[in-house]
């Protein structure tokens, strides 16, 4: 018997001001897959890139250069790749649309593709274009991202 098809369009929506200001956010949720919600960042929420790493550097450092390491208070990469993928792997058959933040984008492409995890921060994912995955049986496919009103409504 064949299995149904999933198809999953992440979109990334425009930065917001926090973001634009290149501040870390809170882990925005996800409407109807809390799987997806945004990575929690912990201690860091609501602050620079810049400004962490003036007061611990050390530990930038390691969120930036090791899956397993957590911001104080917060998750590391590899929990945020399980996570999103635990949601994937949970979806079923049809098709599903989310609107997500760019490290929910990056954790389902490493998990679909079976990636390794350094590639997590050596995927870019741009404001208001959607990334599709589609897949059956636990095999993804990537159609690599496009423009939100390029997208097809279903």
């Amino acid at each position: 018997m064949k299995s149904q098809l999933v198809r999953v369009h992440l979109a990334r929506p425009p930065l917001d001001t926090a973001a634009r200001q290149g501040r870390f956010g809170h882990a925005r949720p996800c409407p109807g897959y809390e799987g997806l919600r945004g990575p929690d960042v912990g201690q860091w929420a609501g602050r620079t890139l810049e400004e962490v790493a003036a007061e611990t550097p050390q530990d930038l450092h390691a969120w930036l250069t090791d899956p397993g390491y957590a911001p104080p208070g917060g998750e590391s990469v590899d929990a945020l790749i399980a996570r999103v993928g635990a949601e994937l792997a949970g979806l079923a058959p049809g098709t599903h649309r989310a609107e997500v933040e760019q490290a929910v984008v990056r954790a389902a492409v490493v998990y679909a593709l079976e990636l390794p995890t350094a590639a997590f921060w050596r995927l870019d994912v741009r404001p208001q274009w959607v990334t599709t995955l589609t897949g059956r049986a636990g095999r993804w496919n990537l159609l690599v991202g496009r423009p939100e009103d390029e997208l097809p409504h279903t």
